[in-house]
Order: C-alpha cells, then structure tokens, then sequence
C-alpha cells in the first residue's frame, strides 16, 4: 500500500516533522469530526495552505495527504447522503448500500492505518509514497 524509499536529499528535522503533521492533521480531525466527513479536508487543506511554499519534501507530502483525504471525504459523503436518503427518504436498505457501506469502512480504516504509518515513517525523515497517490502526487508537485 506504501512503499518507503529515500527522498532526493536527507530532510531536516523541521521538515521531517512538518511532513508528518501533514498525515497527522488529518488524523486529529478524524477525532474531532468523525461525523462530518468534510472536517478532515478542512484540516489538511489548510495545513496545506499554511504550508505550501516550504521546502519540496513538505511540499510533497502535504499534497499526498491532501490528495488522500479528498478520495476519502468522496467516499464519505456518497455513503453519508445514501444513509440520509435511506432514514429521511423514501429508499429502502438493500445489499449493494451494505456492500458499499462496508466498503467505506474497510477503505477509511486502511486509510487511517496508512496515514498513521505515513506519519511515523516520515517523520523519521524518510519518503513514504502511497500506491495511487504517490505517482498522483509526483505529477502535482514540481521540485
């Protein structure tokens, strides 16, 4: 799911740990807003902003995490607004919904098992590229 390698020059201590709290914020915000799917965009997308003319290896792992909590908040709010129409709405539970609800639950607990391994990895200084959102990532962020 990640695969750890060394990044184009050896990152500080300040940059390592700023590259972690990129993963982290959105961590923290899990715990805040666990039923407001948007918080944990809110987070990282700010942190992001705060961030965004540091140096390439902050730069880089801001984006990933950024890029990772967007394809969580889609995943998150097409199963919030399902569940809404299925107890406000006239649609009824079936088993493409529970399908799609595990889902959800199988990628954001892998997804927070991963942002936390990213977080640590990272702040040891060494590079950390998720499968899809590394490459994703390398094509964003310019040296």
């Amino acid at each position: 799911m990640a695969q750890v390698s060394e990044f184009a020059y050896r990152p500080d201590d300040y940059e390592s740990e700023k590259a972690s709290n990129s993963y982290l914020m959105s961590v923290v915000a899990v715990i805040a807003g666990l039923p407001l799917p948007i918080i944990n965009l809110l987070a990282t997308l700010f942190f992001y902003f705060g961030n965004r003319k540091g140096t390439f290896f902050v730069r880089w792992h801001c984006t990933q995490a950024l890029l990772s909590q967007a394809t969580v908040l889609c995943m998150n709010s097409a199963g919030f607004a399902w569940t809404m129409s299925i107890i406000f709405g006239d649609v009824t539970l079936t088993n493409p919904y529970i399908a799609y609800m595990i889902t959800v639950v199988l990628f954001n607990i892998s997804e927070f098992i991963a942002t936390v391994y990213a977080a640590i990895v990272t702040r040891k200084g060494q590079h950390v590229s998720f499968w899809f959102f590394g490459p994703l990532t390398a094509l964003i962020c310019k040296d």
